[in-house]
């Protein structure tokens, strides 16, 4: 244990305080960014839902067709996080 503490270099207090601030400081900006580009796909699969909806498709009863194809599959109730998965939905 002894060997590893002396080949590590000492970092000051203020260092370290300042990397973990700097490192939340980037990590914030990339968050902004991630959001951001959620906001981009959540129009764009607006625009494809209203798009199909325009085409009379009732997405609302394929969810339900799926749920119930999803819980028979199962034997039962479908696992949490999984009973409203759109893919499912959206396969042809």
């Amino acid at each position: 244990m002894e060997e590893k503490q002396m080949h590590q270099p000492h970092v000051s207090r203020d260092e370290q305080i300042g990397i973990h601030k700097g490192a939340l400081s980037v990590l914030a900006k990339e968050r902004e960014e991630f959001v951001k580009i959620v906001k981009v796909v959540e129009q764009l699969m607006q625009a494809h839902i209203d798009a199909l909806k325009g085409l009379g498709v009732d997405l609302e009863a394929e969810a339900r067709k799926a749920l119930e194809a999803l819980k028979k599959q199962q034997g039962g109730t479908p696992h949490q996080g999984h009973g409203g998965n759109l893919d499912n939905v959206l396969r042809p």
